[in-house]
């Protein structure tokens, strides 16, 4: 039976799938999951550290090398079998293998709802911030009014007491959201993607122009763009490049999967996988271009050069620079606003999707509907939000969890995938002749050789050197103990996920299903 027959949910047969209403819809809600906090708040700060203007010449490389290939990988593997990540790899991997298989499946959508659970209360601060805004009350201490005053950080550990200029925001986020989830793929997440995917770009591109017309924006630009060739010879540099290609593409952990198990059947793939990703690099640019154009007027206002700036990536970059520096600007209230309603609506439009994932992953499991899997999903990640990021070690266990599962929760899915998929089951080529099946811009046979040789071999080498630092430096000076806990322990949570979500048994037919276009070894050229 095909997955797209008609029938009754609560027979325990799979309903008609949700679908895009069109191409437009598909290409907005990628884009908007791809364009995220990290756009605004890592690449600037990456590239000036990396190179500068040379930078860009291993970003493009790592795009054109590891990330458009595996996005390409997970759009064949949504599109092809119809389903989310568990869903999906269980029907690649057939009769014989496709049980253990979805095991990576549902390591993916723990990840997912790991990210899920931190990624709301940063647009939560974000919410907050601009409501601040109005009236700067982060006064002239950005530092001390965000550490003491309103995070109220406490030491790394486990803390019951709340604060509750984090929580509320946070509860309006996680309800907000589910609302979202609630209405479905069509009148839900690309409605809300048409309405403040455009919100965005208008909002950000005042911010950019405004901070164009800066004192010293000239000294941010150039310290940003002044090619440092030198740089290129190093392996960091290209490590950099390839890792802010591979976290800001939302691959590798079920997203595009999803997204693209949701297009009609005929539908291209490869040229709007093209645009979505040139539109993610080109927003970075752009934030680049905004937020070193600021921090060149911030330089300018203390007498110094912008390398002798500190905090310039990251939650420091956006909650304790970016408030002293809407302190000191004309019409700062405004361009803070502007500031964080972007990372508001940026970051919103990525949580939608990234719990899209999990949430899609259940209604396929245990046959639930959109609106009961986003409000069980959403209730449940909701409380254990509150309980673990609006306490007074809130930060301290966001910036521990998001650094193990960026660094060795999706690097690991990405390397499994393609082990599993292109190496072990051999399925590379397959998908290459399901995308060209579909697609206007065809792929050849490097890209096989990308994304099953060259992408896994630099996001090894990035996994055991981030593995090999964890182990014997530890981070940020947090106790071994706490690390242990907290941050191998999430590792430790996708793992679970990995095992014993493949024992349950499903509630809709998973196995019986028709893979369109059928494939044959002849039919490959």
């Amino acid at each position: 039976m095909s997955a797209s027959t008609p029938a009754s949910a609560s027979a325990g047969v799979a309903p008609q799938r949700e679908q895009w209403t069109g191409q437009a819809g598909f290409i907005l809600s990628a884009i908007g999951s791809a364009v995220g906090l990290g756009n605004i708040w890592r690449f600037p700060g990456v590239a000036y550290e990396n190179g500068g203007g040379a930078f860009l010449i291993p970003y493009l490389i790592a795009l054109i090398t590891a990330g458009i290939p595996i996005l390409f990988l997970d759009y064949a593997i949504g599109h092809r079998f119809r389903g989310s990540a568990p869903t999906a790899f269980r029907r690649l991997g057939g009769q014989r293998n496709g049980r253990w298989l979805e095991g990576l499946g549902w390591f993916q959508v723990t990840i997912a709802f790991v990210i899920g659970l931190y990624y709301t209360v940063v647009i939560a601060w974000s919410l907050s911030f601009f409501v601040f805004s109005f009236d700067l009350r982060w006064g002239d201490d950005a530092a001390g009014f965000l550490i003491n005053d309103y995070l109220q950080l406490g030491d790394p550990g486990l803390s019951m007491q709340f604060v509750p200029g984090v929580l509320i925001p946070l509860v309006i986020v996680w309800i907000a959201a589910i609302v979202v989830l609630g209405a479905g793929i069509a009148r839900g997440i690309q409605r809300a993607n048409f309405i403040f995917l455009p919100l965005l770009v208008v909002a950000f591109l005042i911010l950019v122009v405004r901070a164009l017309f800066l004192p010293g924006a000239a000294d941010g630009l150039n310290a940003l763009f002044t090619p440092q060739w030198e740089a290129l010879a190093d392996p960091n540099v290209w490590i950099a490049a390839y890792s802010q290609i591979f976290f800001s593409l939302s691959i590798a952990f079920g997203i595009m999967i999803t997204y693209s198990s949701y297009r009609k059947r005929r539908s291209n793939l490869t040229a709007p996988g093209l645009v979505v990703a040139f539109s993610n690099s080109s927003f970075e640019i752009l934030a680049g271009i905004g937020v070193f154009a600021t921090l060149g007027f911030f330089a300018f206002e203390q007498g110094i050069a912008v390398s002798e700036l500190n905090d310039i990536t990251g939650v420091l970059l956006s909650f304790v620079t970016f408030p002293a520096i809407v302190s000191e600007m004309p019409g700062g209230p405004l361009f803070g606003a502007l500031f964080f309603g972007s990372l508001v609506v940026a970051g919103f439009t990525s949580l939608l999707s990234v719990l899209q994932v999990v949430s899609a992953a259940f209604q396929e499991k245990f046959n639930l509907s959109p609106r009961r899997s986003a409000a069980t999903i959403g209730v449940v990640s909701g409380v254990l939000s509150v309980l673990l990021f609006s306490t007074t070690t809130g930060l301290i266990a966001l910036d521990t969890i998001d650094h193990w599962v960026n660094n060795i929760g999706i690097v690991s899915s990405a390397i499994l995938t393609v082990v599993f998929v292109l190496w072990m089951l051999r399925k590379g080529k397959e998908l290459r002749f399901h995308l060209n099946s579909v697609s206007t811009f065809r792929v050849g046979r490097s890209w096989l050789f990308f994304v099953g040789l060259l992408a896994p071999v630099v996001l090894g080498y990035m996994l055991i050197q981030r593995i090999v630092v964890l182990v014997f430096e530890g981070y940020e000076g947090y106790p071994v103990s706490y690390l242990l806990a907290v941050g191998w322990g999430a590792v430790l949570l996708l793992v679970i996920g990995a095992v014993v979500m493949p024992l349950l048994k499903w509630k809709r037919p998973v196995d019986d299903f028709d893979v369109w276009p059928e494939y044959t070894e002849e039919v490959v050229r």
